[in-house]
């Protein structure tokens, strides 16, 4: 039988204390060092279909970010700042450190791709290379919202709500719930694109109380501490200095914008990318295309 430890060939698990909780990683390879942040309803298993070739040229660090996963699950409060992006950036820097990486290459998809982004901004030292997976900015999906734009992951409006609401609804059936989400992002419609073993990892997940809530908050931190931040750089005029891709699905959450790069031109100095056919969940509906557009940026020189 098929254990996710499998899905991963030659990566050693790693529990490593990071500002006073614990972060679980998967950790192989060998070259210079390439940090990979999930995205939701998903864990670091995401990345098992990539995770193996991109070993074979970097180490690879794949963690599940704090509250999802095998990472430890701190409480929160009504101003959401345990979950915010600059409070899991920090996690993040912290377990690199702890495993003697003081710069590195990321690569967010989702969730963990603003998680990305705001470690780029907030530890310009610590990133060299920075790729960016079907997102834009928090504060610019507001401001496009203003202009129209509705964006196909309205999850995120939902999960957003306040406490309990989103939390009783997802408990009472996270089978359902995680494969609603493959269901209306994958490019196929349906959650069998999925490896059943990350699936069930995922489902797993968001069966414990704890971790639903904490997968909420991560939501519930874009309106009262992420976009205050975005702003809060983009008024100071912050840009990202290491070169960036941003990798977008033609049929993903940024299907409305025909072009995210003039979106993405004002946060960097050194800006590439394209779409790749796929829906939203990239790295794993269509691993091959992500890394053929990918791996030639990651290997180039700092």
């Amino acid at each position: 039988m098929t254990s996710l430890a499998d899905l991963f060939p030659g990566f050693t698990e790693h529990r490593i204390l990071a500002r006073g909780i614990e972060i679980f990683a998967r950790v192989g390879g060998r070259g210079p060092p390439l940090l990979l942040l999930h995205g939701y309803p998903e864990t670091h298993a995401m990345w098992h279909r990539m995770a193996p070739a991109l070993a074979l040229h970097f180490t690879v660090v794949a963690p599940d970010l704090r509250g999802y996963g095998r990472s430890d699950c701190p409480s929160s409060d009504g101003n959401h700042r345990a979950y915010s992006k600059r409070t899991m950036a920090l996690d993040m820097a912290e377990l690199m450190t702890a495993l003697d990486f003081e710069r590195f290459r990321v690569m967010g998809h989702d969730r963990g791709a603003r998680v990305a982004f705001r470690l780029t901004l907030d530890a310009p030292e610590r990133v060299t290379r920075l790729v960016l997976i079907d997102i834009i900015t928090t504060l610019d999906i507001a401001r496009l919202r203003k202009d129209g734009y509705r964006f196909g992951m309205l999850h995120g409006v939902f999960l957003s709500q306040p406490a309990p609401l989103p939390e009783g609804l997802i408990i009472q059936n996270p089978a359902d719930w995680v494969e609603s989400r493959f269901r209306r992002a994958t490019l196929a419609k349906s959650p069998r694109v999925i490896d059943p073993v990350a699936l069930a990892d995922y489902i797993h997940m968001l069966s414990q109380a704890d971790r639903v809530h904490a997968t909420c908050e991560d939501y519930r931190s874009e309106y009262r501490t992420d976009q205050l931040l975005d702003e809060f750089d983009r008024d100071s005029g912050t840009r990202i200095e290491c070169p960036v891709h941003v990798s977008w699905a033609t049929q993903g959450s940024l299907v409305e914008i025909a072009d995210p790069l003039p979106v993405w031109e004002p946060w960097c100095t050194r800006l590439s990318g394209g779409p790749i056919e796929s829906g939203h969940f990239i790295p794993e509906e269509n691993p091959e295309a992500l890394l053929e557009r990918t791996l030639p940026f990651l290997l180039a020189e700092e």
